[in-house]
């Protein structure tokens, strides 16, 4: 006599999440695209991902379908300026992708139960304001959720690759990231004249000139911070220094005019130092117009990344549209917009499923493309 066992085959669906996107602009905005590109796509077996909601900071998107802000078809879910309405929204993450970070803002999202991933800061929490941890941690715990920031640079650039790469050394004597960025093919002058201060007098430039220029020097000496504390390098102190040069002439950028004599070049410096030795350094090389301070050193655009020691290895990437196809420069410009949104996106399924509090890049699992291949 033969026992039968009768077996339910379930067909397997990866969970899906529930998300907010926290601001519409062009990060926002690639974010918002991934998600509902893939919507509808049965046979998509990466995580899945549903868009919920979305908060704007603009009147005029107030109760405008999210669809339509992307200049795409209705998908039947309004935008909100109301951060209540956010709040009380059903969700698993929010996407927080706002210009300027405010920590009353994750601390609210955080305590109402929905993780946070971020492009904006919670780069390496260790080495925030005090205060401002505290606060954020606490959350994290009234709230049951967890936080994680990261983008392309601070992000994946100055955290996840100097780790992967730290993979094959034997010892590390000195890691260094240097950046050329020419911002003039930026066409969001607001933060490229009015947030980080380009036009503005030459000696007004310093790391501490404005709140802005504060905080996003903050953040980039946390990298240097989450370099050296996760490979042990004991680092005594990061140092930010930064020197503005001035434009030769006049420089027509999108709807700004940049005035000759104003500041056109910034290069900053991030140091990390142990016994006044220096071991991990971001150097960003930063201008607008078509002038290059010949005094400066002259890598080629993008990143360059750095490990001495044994072995001795260097890396270069940058990011375009495609190498195969005529393309724009607007469409290059975009893709480090993608790089930047995509490094988060892909990071939601880790940051739900991670114990409540901080999540960073060196605590989560190696984040990689959630769609794959692109499908026929």
């Amino acid at each position: 006599m033969r026992l039968v066992t009768a077996v339910t085959i379930c067909c397997y669906r990866s969970p899906v999440y529930r998300v907010i996107q926290w601001g519409t602009g062009a990060v926002g905005a690639e974010m918002m695209t991934a998600i509902l590109d893939r919507r509808g796509r049965e046979e998509h077996k990466g995580h899945r991902l549903e868009l919920v909601g979305a908060r704007v900071y603009s009147n005029a998107k107030h109760g405008v379908d999210i669809g339509q802000i992307l200049g795409r078809d209705p998908i039947g879910i309004a935008a909100t300026t109301n951060v209540d309405d956010i709040l009380a929204m059903d969700a698993d993450c929010v996407l927080y992708t706002p210009r300027t970070a405010r920590v009353d803002d994750v601390c609210a999202v955080l305590a109402s139960g929905k993780n946070v991933a971020t492009t904006a800061f919670m780069f390496h929490p260790r080495r925030m304001a005090t205060a401002d941890r505290d606060r954020v941690l606490a959350a994290c715990e009234d709230g049951a959720s967890s936080v994680h920031g990261s983008g392309l640079n601070p992000g994946n650039l100055s955290g996840v690759l100097p780790l992967a790469l730290s993979g094959m050394s034997r010892t590390i004597d000195k890691i260094t990231l240097q950046e050329r960025a020419d911002w003039s093919v930026y066409e969001s002058t607001g933060i490229t004249f009015d947030n980080m201060a380009f036009g503005e007098p030459v000696e007004s430039i310093s790391p501490t000139a404005t709140e802005f220029l504060a905080f996003n020097s903050s953040i980039f000496s946390e990298q240097v911070w989450f370099i050296g504390d996760t490979l042990n390098a004991d680092l005594d102190e990061v140092t930010a220094t930064v020197e503005a040069v001035a434009a030769q002439r006049d420089h027509q950028i999108f709807d700004h005019v940049l005035r000759a004599g104003t500041t056109a070049g910034q290069r900053w410096n991030w140091t990390g130092l142990r016994d006044g030795e220096p071991l991990v350094e971001i150097e960003t090389l930063w201008t607008v117009g078509n002038e290059y301070p010949g005094h400066w050193p002259k890598p080629r655009h993008g990143w360059t990344l750095t490990i001495d020691g044994d072995p001795t290895m260097q890396t270069h990437f940058f990011s375009l549209a495609s190498l195969h196809r005529e393309a724009t420069m607007e469409e290059h410009v975009r893709s480090a917009n993608v790089a930047t949104a995509m490094q988060v996106l892909n990071a939601v399924p880790a940051v739900c499923e991670a114990p409540p509090g901080f999540a960073t890049s060196a605590t989560l699992p190696l984040i990689y493309s959630g769609g794959g291949f692109r499908q026929p």
